[in-house]
């Protein structure tokens, strides 16, 4: 039976006139959805059925909404919060209040109209429904995004099939294709009326265009209690942390900006780069393959220049700088967090109010009483559920495999790009082999990173759902962890490679180390930081610009192709008005805030686990994030179909990670500083020798033992030997090949290289106590003001 309704829902399906599926596929299709809709109306749906007929197919739209009394049943089942008394509506932006005590103009806000009402709430309870405020309205006592949660949840719960089969809830049939399309409507266009009217006449969708999905509002406030009443609290919370995280990046731009200047200024006070460029013939060095000729290290005068800006003293208080940055963001995140939970009214809901998931329920084996709340519920065993995750994990530490043989490959690659080059007659060539091996390897392992990036995600998502998490947020956390920990190695494992493992293993002359026949890597002539700041910028910024470009193209590309096939199906309809649904229809379904948060979370990890050598990462990264708010804006209000709104009281794991991530950079900086960079040996060197570095270079540069039996080392020897046999040994090692290394002429480490090994495992332990301890005592100080003290009798 079909009445006419006002749609809080649409279903779509078409049918083809001649269709390249099998007939019984078909007639399972129209069984599957004839029971599924049966299902619907029992549950107390109403129904309206629309229909558009062309040669080629029939494209079918069912309308459903939810009457009263069944919106009353399941706001009670949901725990939906319901009005009790309006309230003013706070003042939540802490910049915003700061400017107007010091009466100082404030170009970033901007008066929004329409702002949502704010509530003191209780959860919803049916026989109490006469002291709710706006009871007496059955219309709009429900907001649409409730309607929305309440049919959604009808239409996750329905069955289609055997439940045994788990063959339930609308997921599972657009997946198996029995409906195309399933999606709440927008409020009208997003598009602003041709004829002039008041702002406040304007419905929720082209307020939140107006006044923030366009590019020219790049510089305002986000409306964020405007996007929380139109897509729910977990894409505004989202948005929130997004907006919060970008603005924190403002000032470590500028700091790292800086620092970076601050180099390019003093690179011509650099001694050692200056003595290198001015040594003429005098360093003649080791070859850097079997089969390469030696070469003078003034050849590298560039790379030592360009070394310099990576590799100065300000990059260490930029260490240290970014190490407290990230903590304090964190910190001031949680407090932002906590306000915006609060105000809200979100607070502790997964705890006390999210219910099974439909498939969850569907594939349960049996049924327990919960404890909590004394109702049957369906039930996994933990234990069971236990070795599901460890055989997931099995196939995780495969995929880490993959990932690590890749590697070695694109290391490999690296190397004989290398040989290639050093043996080409082109002396630009043989000058930049390093640079050129680099770069070219980064842009193999980019595309290597992006395409295991797809495949694990696939796999990830098949190997959470087999391990039947009870709850929408465990399983989001479960897969969120499994994803994040392979694209950590994805992403990571080259950098740290560069940073911590080329260039530890290589040997000395003869006495070189090899993997499968060939000589280890040795860091390039500017040294290793310049290489890892070369594939940061690679890998970061090729990846966002990747990202924004799909983001942009990609859903324009989409739509245009959706809408070329709606057309067709339009027959009679063609030409005329689109109606709401149709409109909604060409639009392509919101796939979610996984992806924008795995960006941004590895991006987090680019600006501090490496900051040392790239102190303009933040600086693109600030430049990308106010791309990336207003090209996810324009998705979700122009581009997208709406959302199913979603609560949420925080930002989940994700929070965990970044908090181990500002963690992990507090280590990785210190070993970064202390055994990659020159900054201590120099420092070790100022103190002991020089303060003004003047003989740094030949200081860092050993002598090859008189083992060594290369071609062109024997040959300068035999001449230099024929022409003064007398001459003493140390003169004889001043015409030897040279390498950088703290070694003596038998290749055994000085001195030097044990003071200099103390005084780095000494800065590391000064450089994380400085950066963890703060965090660290603030977790003890929370622990301690939650601890029962029996003396007192006091918590």
């Amino acid at each position: 039976m079909w009445v006419c309704v006002c749609a809080d829902f649409v279903l779509v399906w078409e049918v083809r006139t001649q269709s390249r599926r099998k007939k019984s596929r078909r007639s399972q299709h129209q069984r599957w959805r004839e029971k599924y809709i049966r299902n619907l109306q029992n549950a107390g749906l109403l129904l309206e059925k629309e229909e558009t007929v062309s040669k080629k197919k029939t494209l079918h739209y069912l309308k459903l909404s939810a009457p009263w009394d069944v919106l009353v049943y399941y706001a009670e089942e949901l725990c939906l919060r319901a009005p009790l008394q309006a309230q003013p509506n706070p003042d939540l932006n802490t910049s915003a209040r700061v400017l107007e005590n010091l009466c100082i103009p404030n170009p970033l806000a901007e008066t929004v109209p329409n702002k949502p009402l704010d509530y003191y709430t209780c959860a919803f309870r049916k026989s109490k429904t006469d002291r709710f405020l706006g009871c007496e309205d059955q219309d709009s006592y429900f907001t649409n995004t409730q309607r929305h949660r309440i049919v959604y949840e009808i239409l996750s719960c329905a069955l289609y099939g055997k439940r045994k089969r788990a063959e339930v809830g609308v997921e599972r049939l657009l997946n198996e294709g029995a409906f195309c399309a399933a999606f709440p409507l927008h409020e009208g266009s997003f598009e602003l009326p041709e004829c002039e009217v008041p702002p406040e006449a304007l419905n929720q969708r082209q307020v939140l265009y107006q006044y923030w999905a366009r590019w020219s509002k790049w510089y305002k406030y986000q409306p964020l209690d405007h996007i929380r009443e139109y897509f729910g609290e977990k894409i505004a919370i989202y948005f929130a942390w997004l907006g919060f995280y970008t603005a924190w990046l403002l000032p470590a731009a500028v700091v790292g900006s800086f620092v970076f200047v601050s180099g390019i200024v003093s690179m011509g006070s650099n001694t050692p780069a200056e003595e290198i460029c001015s040594s003429g013939g005098r360093y003649q060095m080791c070859p850097l393959c079997e089969t390469c000729s030696g070469w003078n290290i003034s050849e590298i005068c560039s790379m030592a220049k360009m070394g310099y800006l990576f590799d100065h003293p300000g990059t260490v208080f930029f260490s240290v700088f970014m190490s407290f940055w990230a903590v304090t963001f964190l910190e001031y995140w949680k407090r932002k967090n906590a306000t915006l939970a609060h105000h809200w009214d979100c607070m502790g809901f997964h705890e006390d109010e999210e219910r099974p998931r439909p498939e969850f329920a569907a594939m349960a084996p049996a049924m327990e009483q919960n404890p909590v709340t004394g109702v049957k519920e369906p039930y996994f065993s933990e234990k069971d559920r236990l070795s599901r995750i460890l055989t997931g994990s099995m196939v995780i530490i495969i995929m880490l495999c993959v990932v690590m043989i890749f590697l070695v490959t694109v290391i490999m690659y690296r190397g004989i790009v290398s040989m290639m080059m050093y043996h080409t007659e082109s002396p630009v060539l043989h000058a930049q082999a390093g640079n050129i091996a680099n770069i070219s390897s980064s842009m193999v392992n980019l595309a290597l990173i992006l395409l295991m990036g797809q495949v694990y995600t696939a796999l990830a998502q098949q190997l959470t759902k087999w391990e039947m998490h009870r709850t929408q947020t465990q399983y989001e956390d479960a897969f969120t962890f499994k994803v994040f920990v392979f694209q950590f190695v994805n992403f990571y494992s080259s950098p740290f490679y560069v940073a911590f493992f080329k260039g530890r293993f290589v040997g000395y002359p003869g006495h070189y180390g090899t993997l499968f026949g060939m000589r280890n890597e040795d860091c390039g002539p500017g040294g290793c930081l310049i290489e890892l700041a070369e594939q940061l910028f690679i890998i970061m910024v090729g990846k966002q610009i990747i990202s924004n470009i799909q983001e942009f193209v990609i859903p324009k590309v989409k739509a245009w192709q959706q809408k070329r096939e709606l057309a067709v199906g339009r027959g009679s309809r063609l030409g005329q008005e689109l109606r709401r649904w149709e409109e909604d229809c060409q639009l392509l379904r919101c796939e979610g805030l996984f992806e924008e948060y795995l960006e941004m979370v590895l991006q987090f990890g680019f600006i501090t686990i490496f900051v040392a050598a790239f102190p303009l990462a933040p600086l693109f990264a600030l430049l990308n994030n106010w791309v990336e708010i207003r090209l996810d804006a324009q998705k979700f209000v122009c581009e997208y179909r709406r959302p199913v709104a979603e609560r949420a009281q925080n930002i989940g794991v994700w929070f965990n990670i970044l908090e181990a991530l500002s963690h992990l950079s507090v280590i990785v900086n210190a070993f970064l500083i202390a055994f990659t960079s020159d900054f201590l040996p120099r420092l070790l060197y100022q103190y002991k020798f020089n303060s003004s570095l003047h003989g740094y270079v030949n200081f860092t540069l050993a002598h090859a033992p008189p083992s060594y039996q290369h071609p062109e080392y024997m040959y300068c020897r035999d001449v230099f030997l024929s022409l003064s046999p007398s001459l003493s040994l140390s003169l004889s090692l001043s015409l030897s090949l040279r390498y950088k290394a703290f070694r003596d002429s038998d290749g055994n480490y000085t001195l030097f290289y044990w003071e200099l090994l103390a005084v780095r495992l000494g800065f590391i332990i000064v450089f994380e106590v400085g950066g963890l301890a703060p965090p660290f005592l603030r977790q003890c100080a929370h622990s301690l003001s939650h601890t029962h003290c029996p003396c007192l009798g006091v918590w």
